[in-house]
């Protein structure tokens, strides 16, 4: 694919960008930039923001005050930067509740959540199924509903989103607002033991947090239709506890989320810049330096 950059664009005038957060020093969001602006031939400096857990709002007033472009916000502030940015919400925003992408335009803070394009993008380019397929999501916290939007205008046929507080499953369902359901799908929830379906799940996505701690959720077994595949939104040098579980239940494809964090990141780029980078370069870049680094660790 090819992306040029915009005339408007000065090439001696750095374009200022960041990934704020607490803690944000582990970030690969500058890298994976830095390669998207190689590609197009932009200007661009973006670099990591720490910000103390009390001075998120004035880091960013701070920031868009000498000039930079557009943030990208990572935990714990994504609901900060919703409320900063709350008169001027993208759907895909205001669905999630929660903000990963900021920027000025006219003056005002716009704010948008990329995080499901991101994971719809990475599924796409794995041929996992969408259409028609039949999804279960384990977790319902922020990962969860950032993502439930995109994957029912993917054309799913039922998402059923299960979560260890069954209740809190059956909240974001019943909060999801209606006119935002497509009349083919179907949306359902409950705890993690009711996770099971007859026929199995064409995909399996897993959204909570139990790869951070390095323990697969407690679901039942069987949970894969013929065929059916397995999607983790955390990543690592080496196969997450879900992914391994999944293997052991017959799941036939096992993948983690890496190439969802750099979708989400051609989004917010493609958001501020206006330009398309492609992915697969920088993916594979990022992939071989986790596989090195899992060799050293060996």
């Amino acid at each position: 694919m090819a992306v040029n950059t915009p005339a408007s664009q000065s090439a001696t005038q750095p374009i200022v960008c960041a990934v704020i957060g607490n803690p944000v020093s582990h970030s690969r969001s500058p890298a994976i930039h830095q390669q998207f602006a190689l590609q197009t031939n932009l200007p661009l400096h973006y670099s990591r923001l720490p910000a103390e857990l009390d001075q998120f709002a004035p880091t960013v007033r701070q920031f868009f005050a000498k000039g930079g472009k557009g943030l990208n916000v990572t935990v714990p502030f994504k609901l900060e930067a919703r409320q900063m940015a709350r008169e001027h919400l993208s759907v895909r925003a205001t669905l999630a509740q929660a903000v990963n992408t900021l920027w000025m335009q006219d003056g005002a803070l716009h704010g948008c959540n990329t995080d499901g394009v991101g994971l719809v993008m990475d599924l796409q380019r794995l041929r996992l199924p969408l259409k028609e397929a039949r999804l279960l999501m384990i977790g319902a916290g922020g990962a969860a509903r950032g993502v439930i939007g995109p994957l029912l205008e993917a054309g799913c046929a039922h998402l059923h989103i299960v979560n260890r507080t069954a209740e809190r499953a059956h909240d974001l369902v019943a909060a999801w607002p209606r006119e935002h359901l497509p009349k083919s799908a179907n949306l359902s929830a409950g705890g993690l033991e009711q996770a099971a379906r007859a026929q199995g799940w064409d995909l399996v996505i897993n959204a909570s947090a139990s790869s951070l701690s390095d323990i697969a959720p407690a679901v039942p077994s069987g949970l894969y239709a013929t065929g059916g595949a397995a999607y983790d939104m955390m990543y690592a040098a080496r196969p997450t506890a879900f992914m391994l579980q999944a293997q052991a239940d017959g799941a036939r494809h096992v993948h983690d989320g890496l190439g969802m964090l750099v979708g989400q990141a051609a989004e917010s780029f493609y958001i501020w810049h206006g330009v398309r980078p492609e992915t697969d370069p920088v993916l594979r870049m990022i992939r071989a330096e986790l596989d090195a680094s899992r060799s050293k660790q060996a």
